[in-house]
């Protein structure tokens, strides 16, 4: 009877994973369809895909039987998002709906019966917080997106936000606290998500230090395990009933960033 109980609980979980590839086409050549091909993942949500939908050979995805949806950046090579899934989406929506913020590719909504599952890829604030301004008019206009989302039916969403939300999240903090990715300002961002009724699922799971997504290609920083927890699920709280578990998946290798996970009932 337990086994019979246990096999249906592993038939009713979806895993979603959501990964920072670098440029799918690099990354293919590292290893991602073989990850693809073993995991086979219900939802793959991917950011910075560096590449447009027509330069990819996607007939191996569509066999493994995902449909699959491409935010392709205006600008060949850069930025760019995706979802494919199992299961296929109710709609698909490309961006925001803000012609200044849809122009690099950064989001992809897709809706199921019961939830809106969104992948981002946040500008970074660059060197010297160059871009800090427009990184605080997108926080806000995406955060103002899924909230409205989230009002017709409970929002997941996940991918690369460039900023390490806590000192615990990232392995220099004193070092960083005036730079892209750490600052005061994006910081404050990643608070208000939390104000808005979503939580981090990793941290719902794992309170402890060391656990990061993005190393420097530098330095032999992810030997050293000198990272940073860029990559994230942000999930509805009226939806935190249907989480089973949460991971970083470091073991993983292909990009600068690995892979991070959530298992839904």
């Amino acid at each position: 009877m337990i086994d019979g109980l246990l096999s249906s609980n592993i038939q009713t979980a979806m895993k979603l994973v959501s990964w920072n590839v670098n440029g799918i086409r690099a990354c293919i050549k590292k290893g991602f369809r073989e990850f693809v091909e073993s995991e086979q993942p219900d939802f793959l949500c991917l950011q910075e895909t560096k590449a447009h939908e027509e330069q990819l050979d996607l007939e191996w995805v569509h066999d493994l039987g995902y449909h699959t949806s491409f935010n392709d950046a205006v600008k060949k090579g850069y930025s760019g998002t995706a979802i494919w899934s199992k299961i296929k989406p109710k709609k698909v929506v490309l961006g925001l709906g803000i012609e200044e913020h849809d122009q690099e590719g950064r989001v992809v909504t897709a809706s199921y019966d019961d939830f809106h599952l969104v992948t981002v890829y946040t500008p970074n604030a660059q060197r010297g917080l160059k871009r800090i301004d427009y990184r605080m008019e997108w926080d806000e206009a995406f955060l103002a997106y899924v909230k409205k989302l989230n009002r017709r039916k409970p929002v997941i969403f996940c991918g690369d936000i460039n900023c390490a939300h806590k000192e615990i999240d990232l392995a220099n903090p004193k070092a960083n606290k005036k730079n892209a990715g750490f600052s005061e300002q994006e910081r404050a961002g990643v608070d208000r998500i939390a104000e808005s009724g979503f939580l981090d699922s990793f941290r719902q799971f794992d309170d402890g230090p060391g656990n990061y997504s993005w190393w420097t290609m530098r330095t032999n920083a992810r030997e050293r395990n000198i990272g940073w927890r860029l990559d994230y699920f942000w999930v509805a709280s009226k939806f935190w009933d249907r989480v089973e578990s949460a991971a970083i998946r470091t073991d993983i290798f292909g990009s600068d960033h690995c892979p991070v996970e959530l298992e839904i009932s």
